[in-house]
């Protein structure tokens, strides 16, 4: 009778570790959104060029995925979150205290390589240690602790912005972090991982080759991108876009991205009965709709509605309410690609994710000054409609 508690048990412990993590990596990852013209005003430079202190994390964070997944297979995955963990502590620290534009960029970019071995390994250690049964309500929750720091990062650093500025707002970030790391290394002293075996780098290139020609990886990996793209592409611009439409500053676009990460917490609510009452692909299709009707609802802040920033925050909330719902569904596939080579799977799964994410601000950015506001707004929700509608008729030919 024992055993199914002790199972639960560490699950439960298990959620509770790694959620903090991820709620710690996450505040410290959207903490920068809100305050991103504040930077830019600091360094003397257009918003433009500060926005793309976002694809500084990302697009590091995505390059280092090929190598970090064969290693956390070989060299043991908590070892390396615990290790990863403090490392994007440390380089948020040197963050907080760079003298100039282009150290802030390189510091970013370690952060964000660094930070690379937490989350996609996270994923796989609980595809290796939670019973499929239980893995769905696991990663759920681990989505949870992580929007919860997004949350928190866009919510508290718009509040405390004009108490705090941006170097005292990256600090914060950082000791959280930091912190985290300790106590993952505490634990892996309480609970060592496996001895490291030997790291074959032909095995991880013949592991890799074998994934990608899987065709549900391959259509897997170019959804995430496309999420990463089209989703994210407008973060950097937000309390650039509020300011310019008169409707507040970094508070209000704290709040705004604080409604993003909101609907992650009603997303697993909203689970379970959507998946029983719709099924996958009805879920995907309306998904594509709720992040249209979000993006749609951004851009009519733009056409001068007696609303205030009320249409921004609730397009944020539609459009991450829709996003976790595509995205919830992508992640717990990719647990299942490759059981024998997992963070392999998962590590090209956050490859993909981040790359779209780190083009997504230059995207957005081209779009913004090729066509206007309002015109980026509506490709990007078009863009995400099309991708959810192609994903239904993938999921109901299966």
């Amino acid at each position: 009778m024992s055993a199914p508690s002790d199972e639960t048990a560490r699950t439960r412990r298990l959620i509770t570790l790694y959620g903090l993590t991820a709620f710690t990596t996450s505040l410290a990852s959207r903490s920068l959104d809100p305050i991103l013209p504040e930077i830019a005003r600091d360094f003397a430079v257009a918003t433009d060029q500060v926005a793309l202190l976002a694809s500084a994390f990302a697009l590091p964070y995505a390059l280092v995925q090929p190598f970090l997944g064969p290693v956390g297979d070989a060299l043991g995955k908590r070892r390396i979150i615990a290790l990863a963990t403090l490392l994007t502590g440390l380089a948020l620290v040197a963050c907080a205290l760079t003298p100039g534009l282009g150290l802030l960029f390189a510091f970013r970019a370690l952060a964000g390589a660094a930070a690379g071995g937490i989350y996609p390994l996270v994923i796989a250690t609980f595809g290796d240690r939670v019973p499929q049964s239980g893995r769905q309500v696991a990663l759920s929750r681990l989505l949870a602790f992580s929007t919860a720091g997004q949350i928190a990062g866009g919510v508290v650093s718009g509040l405390v912005h004009g108490f705090v500025d941006w170097r005292g707002i990256i600090a914060g970030g950082a000791v959280a972090v930091l912190a985290m790391g300790l106590v993952l290394w505490r634990d892996l002293r309480r609970e060592p991982d496996p001895p490291p075996g030997r790291l074959d780098a032909g095995s991880a290139a013949r592991r890799y080759r074998e994934i990608i020609r899987l065709p549900a990886a391959r259509r897997l990996y170019a959804s995430v991108a496309t999420e990463g793209l089209f989703v994210f592409g407008m973060f950097p611009y937000l309390a650039a876009l509020i300011a310019g439409w008169g409707l507040g500053g970094a508070a209000q676009a704290g709040f705004a991205i604080g409604a993003f990460g909101a609907s992650g917490i009603a997303y697993t609510f909203l689970a379970g009965p959507m998946l029983s009452r719709l099924g996958l692909p009805a879920m995907q299709r309306l998904a594509g709709v709720v992040v249209a009707l979000g993006f749609l609802a951004i851009a009519s802040a733009a056409w001068g509605l007696p609303l205030g920033v009320l249409p921004v925050v609730v397009g944020m909330f539609a459009i991450g309410l829709g996003y976790f719902t595509m995205h919830n569904s992508l992640q717990m596939r990719v647990t299942e690609i490759a059981p024998r080579a997992r963070g392999s799977a998962v590590a090209l799964h956050a490859f993909s994710f981040f790359v779209g994410q780190s083009l997504g601000p230059l995207l957005f950015g081209t779009l913004l000054a090729g066509l206007g506001a309002v015109p980026a707004l509506l490709v990007s929700g078009a863009a995400m409609l099309g991708l959810g509608l192609g994903l239904s008729r993938v999921m109901r030919a299966r």
